[in-house]
């Protein structure tokens, strides 16, 4: 008889209840997950790297246009408020399934299955998948400027500092840094923590501003991830070099469609 107990599979759980008014009447009958590369929908591309990871066990908060997203053997959690919360609020939406391993990622990104397969490897708590080589990904992205980004302080032994947009602003930082690109992963002991204080969180500040935002529920992931750094919760990154494009605008999809065969 094999003892071997299995580890359970890690699960996947992907935002894309937002509009994605920046990609302007490329979104106007659908969310910008559906939109077409190359023969394939990005949410395609995204399932299709995680499938590659062994990664079958895939759940999609949807909201905008929710009915076009319908692909079999996906599991789906409806954000019917979407216009009134944002990122963090969202993914609780599904909030029955995080618990044990998980990646959270965002529903505008392309990346190489090769960033998942690495990311799979970790062991911490709160694992972020942080671009150290960001900087070349806006080259020609005029209507996305730096000052959008996502970034990261980071210290030399990979723990995060400081996470969200406009932290790199001051001369005077000399941390390391990267970019957050939208994939983070959790694991058992990592869940409950991230699942716990939410909803500490939500008592503690309901209609007040946290972190950046200017209320709870239009927090993003960053807020959330900033406020347990602040409170001596570790958030280790994963560093990467490229593999990976955000579509956020009208100028980052034909970007792509001009870069790419």
């Amino acid at each position: 008889m094999n003892n071997k107990i299995l580890k359970p599979k890690t699960k996947v759980l992907i935002l894309a209840a937002g509009k994605g008014s920046r990609l302007k009447e490329l979104t106007n009958n659908m969310p910008k997950c559906m939109l077409d590369f190359r023969g394939k929908t990005l949410l395609e591309r995204q399932i299709s790297s995680f499938n590659k990871c062994g990664l079958k066990d895939i759940s999609v908060v949807r909201g905008y246009k929710k009915n076009k997203i319908n692909f079999n053997g996906l599991k789906y959690f409806d954000n019917n408020d979407y216009e009134n919360n944002n990122i963090l609020n969202s993914i609780f939406y599904a909030h029955k399934i995080i618990e044990g391993d998980i990646i959270i990622s965002y529903s505008d990104i392309l990346f190489d299955y090769k960033i998942v397969n690495k990311l799979l490897k970790s062991n911490h708590n709160f694992t972020a998948v942080i671009d150290v080589d960001w900087k070349k990904n806006y080259k020609n992205r005029t209507l996305h400027p730096l000052s959008e980004a996502e970034n990261v302080i980071y210290n030399k032994t990979n723990e995060i500092l400081k996470i969200g947009k406009n932290i790199l602003s001051n001369k005077n930082v000399t941390n390391l840094n990267g970019e957050f690109i939208g994939i983070i992963k959790l694991n058992k002991n990592g869940s409950k923590v991230f699942y716990d204080n939410f909803y500490k969180y939500k008592k503690k500040y309901n209609n007040k501003k946290f972190q950046k935002a200017s209320i709870f529920r239009k927090a993003y992931l960053t807020d959330m991830l900033q406020e347990l750094i602040d409170n001596d919760i570790k958030i280790n990154c994963l560093k990467i070099k490229q593999g990976w494009r955000e579509i956020d605008t009208i100028e980052d999809y034909e970007n792509y469609l001009k870069n790419t065969n």
